[in-house]
């Protein structure tokens, strides 16, 4: 069936007007409902003694503080507010912490209480819900990987089994350095630098150097290290729908599609990695690299924990991030 409207001049009038003040209702109760956010927040605040603060403004809290350049606009605020500051980035608190003493007092003498890292919507997404160590939350599994770090990753003995590849990367770099000098080249130290850790984590991470090297397994290997960095621009980029409370169920951004897109492509091919490793590994006699160690965990019915393929994922990508970037 088919309707045929017609208003005539003065009902699109009056539609108008309706529009218009509905329009300012929803803006009147949006600006109430930021007020008495405003409002128990303060009163929140007043009741708890909390580090000295400066005065912030609605919606975007502390943020103008801040300036171009943030970390000397965080000192300045330091040698005026003292060694602990309370900033609002938006409707986000944050400790600011500005002295090697309070840092002692946080990381060391209170370590509990702060082991836990604020969840951010990018890093939890791309770390599969936080299933890696470094982003998971103070508990059993946190316990399990960091003895596993201690003890099989990166104890004295696993390190020290990787120094020939530390002394081959290094002495790779030593001669790409003095063949640039030699032909009278620059040379871009930070990203000769870049390169040596890529090499030596990839290395350590996935399997020794060997003559195959060029071959798909290699090329997916440096994929990845591509794929990381990419990752760790999105895990760093300033979400506004996080940042403000009040336009969290909106993507303005289109962050998460980004984030969606950029997480399955890493999936793919850390997944073909890991399957082309389990396939060749009990056939390849030598040290151990962590995915070996990683997939021993995975495959052992009896293992204190049960690591999932996710954990290892997660924690490949963010062993990667601390070191590269």
């Amino acid at each position: 069936f088919l309707i045929s409207l017609s208003f005539t001049h003065t009902e699109t009038q009056m539609i108008m007007v309706d529009l218009r003040y509905l329009f300012v209702i929803i803006l009147l109760c949006l600006g109430i409902k930021v007020l008495i956010q405003a409002i128990n927040a303060n009163r929140f605040r007043n009741k708890l003694p909390l580090p000295p603060s400066p005065i912030a403004l609605p919606i975007i809290g502390h943020i103008h503080l801040l300036g171009p350049i943030a970390h000397q606009a965080l000192h300045k605020l330091s040698i005026r507010y003292g060694p602990l500051i309370y900033l609002f980035i938006g409707s986000i608190p944050n400790l600011i912490v500005s002295s090697a003493e309070m840092a002692n007092e946080i990381l060391k003498s209170n370590e509990l209480n702060f082991l836990n890292r604020p969840s951010m919507v990018n890093v939890d997404y791309l770390t599969y819900g936080s299933a890696d160590f470094f982003s998971a939350p103070y508990g059993l599994h946190w316990k399990f990987m960091k003895r596993i770090c201690m003890t099989e990753l990166f104890s004295s003995r696993a390190l020290e089994s990787f120094v020939s590849v530390r002394s081959e990367e290094l002495r790779s770099l030593m001669i790409r350095v003095l063949k640039k000098a030699e032909a009278e080249e620059s040379v871009d130290l930070g990203e000769e630098l870049k390169e040596l850790t890529s090499n030596v984590i990839t290395r350590m991470m996935f399997r020794e150097k060997q003559p195959s090297d060029s071959d798909v397994c290699g090329k997916r290997e440096e994929e990845v290290i591509k794929m990381v960095v990419e990752l760790n621009e999105l895990a760093g980029f300033f979400n506004v729908s996080e940042t403000f409370w009040f336009l969290r169920r909106l993507d303005l951004q289109g962050i998460k599609k980004r984030l969606k897109n950029a997480r399955d492509r890493y999936d793919v091919i850390i997944e073909r990695i890991m399957e082309e490793h389990e396939s060749k590994r009990k056939n390849v006699a030598g040290t151990r690299n962590m995915l070996d160690v990683l997939l021993d965990i995975y495959e052992d019915k009896n293992a204190e924990i049960k690591l999932t393929r996710e954990n290892i994922k997660a924690f490949i990508m963010v062993n990667f991030l601390l070191k590269l970037v």
